[in-house]
């Protein structure tokens, strides 16, 4: 999950208890019982440039022929709606199911659609935002994945059987109930995990003692308590954006039809649901890896002793991270913070981008002496950390650190990121004998894009997003935050046995980091349905104006080689994955300088705007960069009709 332009939580809670009285008639009234777990530049046409070394080689490892007879230029293919987005018409169907209902009906359902999950305003408390993932939302989506599940399989011989999991939000138990009637209408079998993470809602279609044929996860990861979601996962993964889509649709046309037939009342009963200790299951799932990898000679079934850890898990999911696996394999872990699920969320949201979850979790470390500090988003599926001496590692130095552990494993293995890497990470995993493939950002995207190489014969271990995001082949192509730390863990372990000196943060003290890096989002103005169309057409636009050159000085980033183009965004092997958001990254030249940095433009998923990375190595650069492109694109193409650009004015504008 990635961090976004969110409102945050309202003072005092405004609006709960109303949504807290709903929850607990609800519960009463069905008699569930729901478990409690505890600056402006001269410029250059790049073709008379002659960069440095790193610079002439885009910052790019993957510079072999491994998969060269495969790569097929797709230009082609990216822009099939870009003439709707202009007039802010849409080329879906209105009809649906021929009963004569709009499509404004269903799409209440679509909207909800964020990339491979589903998320929406549960709980009344943001200001312009209305509920719209209502229990009679879930429950069509619930059924709708079900009878998705149904098309999917080539025997029907045995009942579906379907595990649930939550993250504390105060809407959980309540969407819960809505979840497990519309699970069971499609004829499924439901097991209710309660309080869970999501990387453990997907072990429970893998781990034997359970091995489910299909899991969902309700959360909003790091977004405001008002918020909340699903997550899809069958034995072989999360489900991809394009499948989402199938059942939001199907859930949309039969969230039309119940609005005309029956004025949208919710009347299903929610089913008796069994209830399964899942948690305890995976977390000595956990306990055994690190056990078994460190083989410790002298403590098998402790070999934390000796270590302090402090683990920050924001009242999230996390807490039993700290309880059931780090202090039962012996570690201090009496320093840690908000370890209690509270789905207010009240001292900070769980992220490991969140500068005050970090900047808390530096203070524990240091005053404990811990070895090592451990930051959880809500769900569990990112993670970040911080070393002994108080230095946060998340973003490119927890990629380089874990890239660090897996090329000792694996040497020479592909390591895939998002394309918002910096061209310093690209060389520390070159510098260790690896590879790098920069791809979309979303991880999804991500995970998929290594899956699919290794299907290729192109060994890759590692695929992680700047954002925490991190999968192992080793591990399922799983994204999982506490998988994530354990590897971290075991590697600590294994450098004091060794008899290192120097902590986990010694292994990648040779990583260079950019001199700036900035994020500025511009908001799409005008209809929230026609948000995404107007999104492809300012990434295209920008896009175009570098190709018909424009744009002097500006270069549209190419990995070539590692079967993608067009930045690192657009596959060009013979089977690309579906693109679910539009975005390119391009470099800029200066005419005395050579590269200042690059931009990352892109259309967010999560909410109506855009987002646009930059990094440089120069001082100032990121304002050259934002200043070039609001003078010369965003004032002069049109897109600042309908995008708000007055984030990358006042930066421009900041002390001139």
């Amino acid at each position: 999950m990635h961090a976004e332009n969110i409102l945050p939580a309202p003072a005092g809670n405004q609006g709960l208890p109303h949504a807290l009285l709903q929850i607990f008639l609800h519960i009463f009234a069905c008699t569930i019982v729901v478990p409690h777990i505890p600056m402006a530049t001269l410029t250059t046409p790049p073709a008379t440039l002659q960069p440095c070394e790193h610079a002439a080689r885009g910052g790019r490892a993957l510079c072999s022929p491994w998969s060269r007879s495969r790569i097929r230029c797709r230009r082609a293919r990216a822009i099939r709606i870009r003439a709707e987005a202009s007039t802010g018409s849409s080329s879906r169907v209105a009809v649906v199911g021929g009963d004569g209902i709009g499509e404004d009906a269903g799409d209440v359902i679509r909207r909800l659609q964020n990339g491979p999950d589903v998320r929406g305003v549960a709980l009344e408390g943001e200001k312009g935002r209305p509920v719209d993932l209502t229990p009679l939302a879930v429950e069509l989506i619930g059924e709708s994945f079900g009878e998705w599940l149904h098309d999917q399989r080539e025997a029907q011989e045995q009942q579906v059987r379907v595990s649930v999991g939550r993250d504390p939000r105060l809407s959980g138990p309540r969407l819960s109930a809505a979840l497990f009637a519309g699970l069971a209408s499609a004829g499924c079998a439901v097991f209710d995990m309660g309080l869970a993470t999501t990387p453990a809602c997907f072990m429970s279609t893998i781990l034997p003692q359970f091995s489910y044929d299909a899991s969902i996860m309700m959360t909003a990861s790091h977004l405001p308590y008002t918020r909340n979601g699903l997550k899809f996962f069958t034995k072989r993964g999360g489900l991809t954006s394009n499948e989402v889509e199938r059942i939001c649709d199907l859930a949309a046309r039969k969230y039309a039809a119940r609005k005309k037939m029956a004025g949208g009342n919710n009347n299903n009963m929610p089913p008796a649901v069994p209830q399964v200790d899942l948690m305890s299951a995976y977390a000595e799932h956990l306990r055994d890896i690190i056990k078994e990898r460190v083989a410790h000679p002298t403590s098998y079934d402790t070999p934390l002793e000796g270590f302090k850890v402090t683990v920050n898990a924001g009242n999230g999911c996390g807490g039993f991270f700290a309880t059931d696996v780090l202090a039962k394999l012996g570690a201090d872990t009496s320093g840690s913070l908000h370890l209690d699920p509270d789905g207010t969320f009240p001292n900070h949201m769980p992220n490991p981008e969140d500068a005050t979850a970090m900047s808390l979790t530096r203070g524990a470390v240091l005053a404990h002496g811990a070895d090592l500090g451990v930051v959880f988003d809500t769900d569990v599926d990112r993670s970040g950390v911080v070393d002994s001496t108080g230095a946060a590692i998340n973003g490119d130095r927890l990629i380089a650190l874990i890239s660090a552990i897996v090329l000792r494993e694996h040497p020479g293995t592909t390591v895939v990121t998002d394309a918002r890497a910096g061209d310093g990470l690209t060389r520390f995993i070159e510098a260790r004998g690896g590879r790098h493939c920069l791809y979309r950002v979303g991880y999804r995207n991500v995970i998929d894009k290594g899956a699919q190489l290794n299907e290729d014969g192109v060994e890759t271990h590692v695929m992680m997003e700047t954002t925490g995001h991190g999968a192992l082949k080793e591990n399922h192509f799983l994204d999982d935050g506490a998988y994530m730390v354990v590897k971290i863990v075991i590697e600590m372990v294994r450098m004091r046995l060794a008899g290192s000196e120097g902590g986990v943060g010694s292994l990648i003290e040779d990583l260079e980091e950019p001199a700036e890096a900035v994020l500025l989002r511009m908001d799409i103005g005008g209809e929230p349905k026609y948000a995404k169309q107007r999104g492809i057409q300012a990434v295209e636009t920008f896009k175009e104006y570098i190709q018909e050159g424009k744009l002097e000085g500006w270069v549209l980033d190419d990995c070539g080689d590692c079967s993608v183009d067009q930045g690192c965004l657009v596959d060009s092997n013979d089977h690309p994955i579906d693109v679910d958001a539009y975005m390119y990254r391009a470099k800029f030249y200066d005419e005395s300088l050579g590269q200042v940095g690059w931009v990352h433009i892109r259309q967010s998923v999560h909410n109506p705007n855009i987002a646009l990375n930059m990094q440089s190595c120069i001082p100032g650069g990121c304002k050259s960069m934002a200043t070039d492109l609001f003078h010369r694109f965003l004032l002069t193409s049109g897109v600042n009709e309908f995008v708000d650009i007055t984030k990358v004015q006042n930066f421009v504008t900041l002390d001139s």
